[in-house]
């Protein structure tokens, strides 16, 4: 069975869990194996299970070649919790495996799990802010859209450009928004743009969007200094001084502006383990319980990898602002000490950046259930998060500029003219519904060329205006709409019976016309009779 990426969507852990039972099932051997002059037979050594599983791991692109072995040997002690593997007597339900030469073989049951049915979040459809105040008990459950009803005349004002005329209009100025609306915009932009990019038809089974929060965005996004860090607005809830100067001093050692320097050996371990208790105590990872379905669907991108830099913008976008602010100072610190070659190894063991990975994984991501892959998923992430925390934790230009757009445009004036059945701007944006190509053939067909038409033939029976600018028009409208023009004016003579010839009089002959040119006037001799 080779191995194959799991992308996002919901149960993303349970299906990685199953995949890995039955690639290690699959790839692991079994013999027959001798314990005090016994033998039995299918079953294997425990370290042997060691290399096989941390192999298979460290090649599987879902988990990378960063796991461990002592993460692999937690893995096996959550098999034999599970009854994935037993013990050859058949004992299992223990985290008792070690990595030595004990026996222990598959049960003849499936220990594959079944997915949770978990309760439906429920659509939240996010309205876009409505300029009528809504009545008290209405449903705000779909955006309220005003129908429109595209007649002759609508499409005579909509399209007077083309036929040279434009009526008189007014600016009609809407109402200002609101803080909550210009919040419930980001929201739902946000979370739109986070299922596109994961790909998901619906963030139900991976998140509950009721309970994200849109002033936490938005403060996510405004309320930044300098460097890009988000600045708190209750200051209770930053981080104590005094770790805020042991991470500034291991993230800049050996400069150390907030500490005195190091009178002794080992000082910088111990300022090390000060920053793992502060952080181990929390009770609620950073990335939050809530969000956990989203983070670990995003690990499903990785390979991906604008794409799955995006989505941990986006997500890391709707954590409380304290919480994005702690991770932001926790990875850079960590990021920092991983390639600071003047800092003394804090392990003799483990590579630094090895260290900051187990050390800080749990607290940055875990499940409130305990998911048995939590620990390699959250070294998963935190490995990538360290590699591209700057670009990671920096608010998506893209997006802020996109939703600033949209709120510009609400703002904006509307253009009403004078009778106009609507005004000039667009309705606000609803959900559309696919349709299919007969019926859109149909509706473009219906809904465009027959008011065009009407319109064409108002032009053609107003006894008002002069055949000149009768002809005018009718000119314009066939550049505009040739298509239109040619049904109702097949041929020329068709055209032409609107503007018959008149016959021309000739003009009458005038008398002086016949006569010579102008002589000029002789004198002549008189005779006398």
């Amino acid at each position: 069975m080779e191995p194959r990426m799991v992308g996002p969507g919901p149960y993303r852990a349970t299906r990685l869990w199953n995949e890995i039972i039955e690639l290690f099932r699959a790839g692991m051997p079994v013999r027959k194996h001798r314990c005090r002059f016994k033998s039995y037979d299918r079953c294997f050594k425990a370290s042997d299970a060691v290399d096989i599983l941390h192999e298979l791991l460290g090649s599987n692109q879902n988990f990378g070649p960063e796991v461990t072995r002592d993460q692999t040997v937690k893995l096996l002690k959550k098999f034999l919790k599970n009854h994935v593997i037993e013990d050859i007597k058949g004992r299992w339900g223990k985290e008792d495996f070690q990595d030595d030469g004990h026996l222990y073989r598959f049960p003849p049951s499936s220990p594959l799990k079944s997915y949770p049915k978990k309760p439906s979040c429920g659509k939240e459809i996010i309205k876009f802010p409505d300029w009528n105040e809504p009545k008290a008990g209405t449903s705000q459950e779909h955006i309220p859209v005003k129908s429109i009803s595209m007649n002759s005349e609508m499409w005579y004002k909509r399209h007077s450009i083309a036929i040279g005329e434009v009526p008189a209009c007014k600016l009609v100025f809407r109402r200002e928004l609101t803080q909550t609306n210009i919040e419930e915009i980001w929201k739902s932009m946000t979370l739109a743009q986070l299922q596109k990019v994961l790909g998901l038809d619906s963030l139900d089974e991976v998140l509950d969007t009721k309970l994200v929060t849109s002033k936490h965005i938005v403060q996510n996004v405004y309320n930044v200094n300098k460097q890009g860090i988000v600045t708190l607005e209750d200051k209770s809830k930053e981080l104590p001084h005094w770790i805020l100067s042991a991470m500034k001093c291991l993230a800049n050692w050996p400069s150390c502006s907030d500490l005195k320097q190091p009178t002794y050996a080992g000082f910088e371990k111990d300022v090390f383990k000060t920053i793992i208790d502060y952080f181990d105590q929390m009770k609620e990872p950073l990335l939050t319980f809530h969000f956990f379905d989203v983070f670990v669907s995003v690990l499903g991108l990785l390979q991906k990898h604008s794409k799955a830099v995006e989505a941990l913008q986006i997500s890391c976008l709707l954590l409380p602002p304290e919480n994005r602010k702690r991770l932001q100072l926790l990875v850079r610190m960590m990021a920092r000490i991983s390639l600071n070659k003047d800092l003394p190894p804090l392990s003799e063991s483990v590579r630094t950046r090895t260290l900051m990975v187990q050390a800080f994984s749990r607290c940055i991501l875990r499940s409130n259930d305990e998911v048995d892959l939590d620990e390699l998923l959250a070294a998963k992430l935190v490995s990538f998060l360290m590699d591209n925390y700057q670009e990671i934790l920096s608010v998506p230009s893209a997006l802020k500029s996109s939703i600033e757009d949209h709120v510009v445009h609400l703002h904006r004036v509307q253009i009403k003219c004078a009778r106009a059945d609507t005004d000039a701007t667009f309705p606000p944006p609803s959900f559309c519904h696919q349709i299919s190509t007969d019926e859109f053939e149909y509706q473009r067909a219906t809904g465009s060329q027959e008011p065009l038409a009407a319109l064409l033939e108002e032009i053609v029976m107003n006894k008002e205006i002069s055949g000149k600018d009768k002809k005018k028009k009718l000119k314009q409208f066939q550049k505009s709409y040739p298509e239109v023009y040619r049904v109702r004016f097949p041929t020329p003579e068709t055209e032409a019976v609107l503007f018959p010839e008149k016959t021309k009089q000739k003009p009458p002959i005038l008398m002086w016309a016949l006569k010579k040119p102008f002589q000029p006037f002789h004198r002549t001799r008189s005779f006398r009779m």
